[in-house]
């Protein structure tokens, strides 16, 4: 069964328009080795997002 995971990126990785907001770090979301979400700003926005996927919360 596949897990929805966190991976987080800092640095070069991170997207330019959110280096140029000063964050020198960003989430996403990951389903077998692919991201399933955009940059995320904050661990916890994450996390939380990640719960609603296992939960089966979201809406397309």
């Amino acid at each position: 069964m596949s897990q929805v995971q966190i991976m987080s990126v800092i640095g070069s990785a991170v997207p330019a328009p959110l280096r140029a907001l000063g964050l020198l770090a960003c989430w996403y979301l990951v389903l077998d080795g692919e991201p399933i979400s955009g940059p995320l700003t904050s661990l916890p926005d994450a996390q939380a997002l990640s719960q609603q996927i296992g939960q089966g919360q979201l809406s397309a």
